[in-house]
């Protein structure tokens, strides 16, 4: 039996966005043609495959046994492809999309421009929205190269590798009126900035504090880092914050200074993430080594900034 492959990357992008629409966005297709292959695939198979519930395209049991196959075939045939063609990161002319938290961006990008300029002056990094329910899907569809992002559960297809190692530590403005070494009562007695874009709910920072029973004082909520750093250089809110970014911050704003935290909290480890069907691309496998050697380095060096 005949089978036009590209009916497997059809039922490939429904089943993991869920949605023929969202398939048809990712593969750049018009949603009846999505639907035309996927009645040719489900003929040829003859089971319905998906069967729609609400707004999402659930997959039957037939098409749960068949996925893992199918992935693992395409991914073979994606990785045949890129070994024919060889990297000269000298020469070549790619776009890298790595999402990432603005954090991260700011510690990043400088070191990584300044390699590339070095050793790939034609290569173009675009630095895109963190979105965590997203990443693992838009991995595994070629949305994205790369995530930088702090330890998460990631599917099997998910590759990682930790990047740089970080602490947590507390910014406060040089005229604070509290003592040089800030003690538990002093941390928690303080106003606080918790910095997230959700409009609700606890920080990374405040799931840390309440697994060691505290609960801070919060008397700002924002969006930015740099944001509450300019709130933190002129009043007395403390900021708790990646030391890699802080030292950062310090050297842009006068009148804020470093402190470490008063109790030991657990470290703040950066990780690189990729989806495995990319591991044998030599694009790829150039950039996570500048990642996870060049960059790595100097973000974990304290005189790097």
């Amino acid at each position: 039996m005949k089978i036009d492959l590209n009916l497997f990357t059809v039922f490939e992008a429904i089943y993991t966005e869920g949605s023929l629409t969202r398939a048809a966005e990712r593969l750049n297709l018009t949603q009846p043609a999505i639907s035309h292959a996927l009645s040719r695939l489900r003929d040829k198979v003859d089971d319905p495959l998906f069967i729609r519930n609400g707004h999402k395209m659930q997959p039957t049991a037939a098409a749960q046994n068949l996925f893992p196959e199918v992935q693992q075939a395409l991914g073979q045939l994606n990785q045949a492809l890129q070994k024919a063609h060889k990297f000269e990161p000298a020469t070549a002319d790619k776009i890298f999309k790595i999402a990432m938290g603005d954090l991260i961006e700011a510690t990043l990008l400088v070191p990584l421009v300044n390699k590339l300029e070095q050793s790939a002056p034609n290569l173009k990094i675009a630095s895109v929205v963190l979105d965590r329910k997203e990443v693992d899907v838009k991995l595994a569809g070629g949305e994205l190269d790369f995530v930088v992002d702090i330890l998460r559960p990631s599917k099997d297809t998910i590759h990682q590798a930790k990047l740089v190692e970080d602490e947590l530590v507390v910014l406060i403005n040089k005229n604070h009126y509290l003592k040089p070494t800030i003690s538990e009562q002093d941390y928690m007695s303080a106003k606080h900035i918790l910095v997230s874009s959700r409009p609700s709910g606890p920080s990374l920072v405040d799931y840390a504090m309440s697994s060691l029973g505290f609960n801070r004082n919060i008397g700002l909520r924002c969006q930015h880092y740099f944001s509450a750093c300019q709130v933190t250089n002129e009043s007395n809110f403390m900021l708790t914050i990646p030391k890699r970014y802080a030292m950062v911050l310090c050297s842009k704003f006068s009148n804020i200074e470093l402190r470490a935290m008063p109790f030991t909290t657990a470290d703040i480890d950066l990780y690189l993430y990729w989806h495995h069907n990319h591991d044998e691309n030599p694009g790829n496998q150039w950039l996570r080594s500048i990642l996870r050697t060049e960059m790595g380095d100097k973000l974990i060096d304290p005189e790097f900034t």
